[in-house]
Formats: C-alpha cells, sequence, structure tokens
C-alpha cells in the first residue's frame, strides 16, 4: 500500500506540471514545493545527481559535490583498471588471482577463499561485480598492482585523469576507512566511463547471479530485474557511508544515471534512485516536446543550495600511501555537464558547420595562425593534461574542444597527444607554472578534468 502511494505521489507530480505547462517558464516558480516522504533528501548523509549518460549533463543535482564514503561502489574503479589490464592484452581472463594472507583476512562480503587458492580473472570480476567480495578486490589489487596500497594510488591517478577531481582512494573494496572518499558527481563520472570505456565488459554489472565452485550468489542490486531498463551498476553500505547505489537504466533509446548515495535503509535507497529515473525519463520526454523542466521541479523540490559538508572523520583500517588529494570546495552549478568527449557522436560536428566564412576569410584566418604559430616561443616546460581516452582520435577531439572553448588560456599551448598503458593522453605544453595552474583552473571551474604535470 505504501509503495503505491509513493508510485501515484510522483505520478500526480508528473500530471500537475503537465497541467500547468503553458506557464512553464515563469509558473513554475510559484508552484509550492512538497517533499515526498519516501525521499531520504533531509538525511544527514544523503547526496544524489541524475545525468544523461550520452551527452554528460547534470539533470539533477543534490550535495553532488559534497564529499561522501563510496563503500562498496569502490568496486566500479577497481573493476575499471582490470578491464583496462585486459583491453591492453597485460590480464587475461583466464589468468589465475591467488589469495595473498591479506586478502583471505578481509571482513565480509568476502569469497572466503583461504590463502593459497585461486580462481581465474574472469571468475574474478564476476566476484566483484556480482558478490562484491573484498578478498578478491584485494587480491586483483595485488596483482595489477604489486600491492593494494600501490594499486589504490593508481586508482586515484586514474580517477584524477577521469575528472573525478573530488576522490580518493586508499583501498580496493570500499571497507571503512575515513580517507576513502567520493561524491555522487564524481561516481557519475566514473559510471559514465566504464560503459563508454569498456561496453565490451559493461553486461558484467547487468548478470544478477553467478555460481562459484556449485554456490550460487545473487547481486545485491535489487533494481535489476524489478525496474524495467535497470542493468547496472553497483551498490555499497558501511555504517558511517549510509546505502549508497550508482544506478543505469535505457528507456526509448535513452540512458541515464543516477547516483545515490547516504540513504538510510535499501528500500529507501531504492525507492529514491527508480523514483529519480523514472522522473528523468519524463523530464528528457517533456523536454523533447519543448518544455523546459528540470528533475526538481518535477519533484517539487528545491534545488540545494547552501556550503559543502565534509563527512565525519571516523577510525580508519586503511594502508598509508602517502597520497595526497585536495577535495574541492566549490558548490556545482545547477546544470552542468562534464565535457568529456563522447565516443557516439561528434561533439564539434555542429559547431563547425554553423556558420562557413568566405573562402578568402578562410585563407586569411590560416595564415594569421601560421604567423601566431611562427612567432610563438615555448613560455614554459610545464604540461596541461586534459583528459586520458581509449583512442587517439578521442584525445585529439578534447585538444580541440578545449582549444575552442578555453583560447584565452590554451591558444598559445602546444597540444598533442601520447600513449602509456594503452591509453592516449591529451596534452598541452609550452606553460609556466603559473599559467599552467591558471589554465588547469579554467577547466576545473567548468567540472573538466584536467592535470597540471611538472616538467623533467
Amino acid at each position: 500500500m505504501f509503495e503505491r502511494a509513493r508510485r501515484l505521489f510522483v505520478a500526480l507530480g508528473a500530471a500537475a506540471l503537465t497541467a500547468v505547462s503553458p506557464l512553464a517558464t515563469s509558473a513554475q516558480a510559484q508552484i509550492p514545493y512538497l517533499t515526498m516522504p519516501t525521499l531520504p533528501t533531509t538525511a544527514p548523509k544523503y547526496a544524489a545527481i541524475v545525468v544523461d549518460a550520452r551527452t554528460g549533463e547534470v539533470l539533477y543535482a543534490k550535495r553532488a559535490d559534497s564529499p561522501r564514503y563510496p563503500a562498496s561502489i569502490t568496486k566500479i574503479m577497481t573493476l575499471y583498471l582490470t578491464f583496462e589490464a585486459l583491453s591492453s592484452g597485460r590480464l587475461r581472463p583466464d589468468e589465475t588471482v591467488m589469495i595473498s594472507p591479506r586478502a583471505a583476512a578481509q571482513a565480509p562480503t568476502k569469497l572466503g577463499l583461504s590463502a593459497g587458492e585461486s580462481l581465474t580473472v574472469n571468475e574474478a570480476m564476476q566476484a566483484l561485480a556480482i558478490k562484491s567480495a573484498n578478498d578478491i578486490a584485494v587480491a586483483l589489487a595485488e596483482k595489477l598492482g604489486g600491492s593494494e596500497a600501490r594499486f589504490a594510488a593508481m586508482m586515484t591517478l586514474r580517477a584524477q585523469e577521469l575528472g573525478m577531481a573530488n576522490t580518493r582512494f586508499v583501498n580496493a573494496s570500499g571497507l571503512p576507512d575515513s580517507r576513502q572518499v567520493s561524491t555522487a558527481r564524481d561516481i557519475g563520472i566514473l559510471s559514465r566511463a566504464v560503459m563508454r570505456d569498456y561496453p565490451q565488459y559493461y553486461r558484467l554489472f547487468s548478470q544478477q547471479s553467478f555460481t562459484f565452485r556449485g554456490t550460487s550468489m545473487n547481486n545485491h542490486n535489487g533494481l535489476l530485474g524489478a525496474m524495467p531498463g535497470v542493468d547496472g551498476l553497483k551498490t555499497g553500505y558501511t555504517n558511517a557511508s549510509g546505502y549508497n547505489i550508482a544506478i543505469s537504466a535505457v528507456r526509448d533509446n535513452r540512458r541515464l544515471i543516477a547516483v545515490v548515495l547516504g540513504a538510510p535503509s535499501t528500500a529507501k535507497r531504492n525507492n529514491n534512485a527508480e523514483d529519480l529515473l523514472l522522473t528523468g525519463f519524463d523530464v528528457m520526454n517533456r523536454r523533447a516536446r519543448g518544455e523546459k523542466i528540470t528533475i526538481a521541479q518535477n519533484l517539487f523540490e528545491p534545488e540545494p543550495v547552501g556550503p559543502i559538508e565534509r563527512p565525519s572523520v571516523e577510525q580508519g583500517d586503511g594502508e598509508q600511501d602517502g597520497l595526497k588529494i585536495v577535495l574541492a570546495s566549490a558548490p556545482p552549478p545547477r546544470v552542468s555537464s562534464y565535457d568529456f568527449v563522447d565516443p557516439t557522436r561528434n561533439m564539434l560536428r555542429g559547431s563547425q558547420s554553423a556558420d562557413k566564412p568566405k573562402a578568402d576569410a578562410k585563407t586569411s584566418d590560416k595564415d594569421k595562425k601560421k604567423a601566431e604559430k611562427e612567432d610563438r616561443k615555448p613560455a614554459g616546460k610545464w604540461v596541461v593534461q586534459v583528459g586520458a581516452f581509449k583512442s587517439k582520435s578521442l584525445a585529439k577531439e578534447q585538444l580541440s574542444l578545449v582549444e575552442k572553448r578555453f583560447g584565452k588560456h590554451f591558444g598559445k599551448a602546444d597540444g598533442d597527444t601520447d600513449s602509456i598503458g594503452g591509453t592516449y593522453r591529451a596534452r598541452f605544453s609550452g606553460f609556466t607554472e603559473a599559467s599552467a595552474k591558471d589554465a588547469c583552473g579554467a577547466l576545473k571551474a567548468k567540472k573538466m578534468a584536467c592535470m597540471v604535470v611538472k616538467p623533467g
């Protein structure tokens, strides 16, 4: 009965706004906001975001940049680096993963193998995605990084390269550690990166169960099979984090990603995530008909304001690695995008063909740029990295995008790509330390990936 009332409330909210749609732009601000009783938005640990997976547009955000404990959602990054190793040939699906004494000693949830036992990489990936096995997360980390601490540093570096500016990892499992933090926005970036960069492995997050040595284990994601269109990703829980979920669903050829962190129970987390996705799809359909509407308006909920709060510090049990990550303190924009290059479309195509200049103007611009390039002298040896991609073409496209949108900072820099470990890095060189930090700051202000690289 309660569940039926919850769904009716969402439906009535959408219907009410549809009824006033002729006055949408002016009247929506006059609608009295109500808070749904099943939404845990007032819980102190709560944070959420809804993202259009194709474009990266943020459709809804509440405390999306507030640091939170990711718990087992951490394993998405552990799997991302595993997928990366498989794609580059450094790892094989049938390769053996050994269980060390440290891995065997991890707290549940775990597969429960003893030190000295082994399993295949393919089995290990299923154990992480479906069982959320902490012992196997450590075993994979040790295989790929030599130690869990070194692997955690690799995780943090890749997070920074993907644009996860407020994330730091100190373990591969998500077990409690006060130093391991992320945000709803960053987890949305990671979720989008997994399906964008490794679609061939994304299906692992859709598996509802797997059988290991005669024992069948169910996926912790209760929305799989319960909500049409849901095909991933991952849940997480610790006492410190509350109930977390990163979820994705497809309807009418549209894919949305929702992240809910810090819910007070599994049921409220799942209900909230489902409501956000359902309302998100409704908003997308109504926007296609020309309406201007947000998810917050559709739920009669005010958009979040106020300072970013940090999680309380609790005793952790992680391994110190000496890696320092500075967390951003600026509040998020109300509607923004990640500005990552989407491999399914050419982000520059529309803007390049919008207003073609005449032939003589083209020649003049070309000569001018050539003269500027000849006169240019490197101002310094510092480098600004603006992204890491799975193909050279995507890296070059990101260079063009950054140069076009941030010409003031990057117009005189030399853009190029290089390859390391199967990843193509998009980089601009020729900066002084001050100009590199200034340029990187301009990108980060727009929630774009950026990293300053020292010379040498």
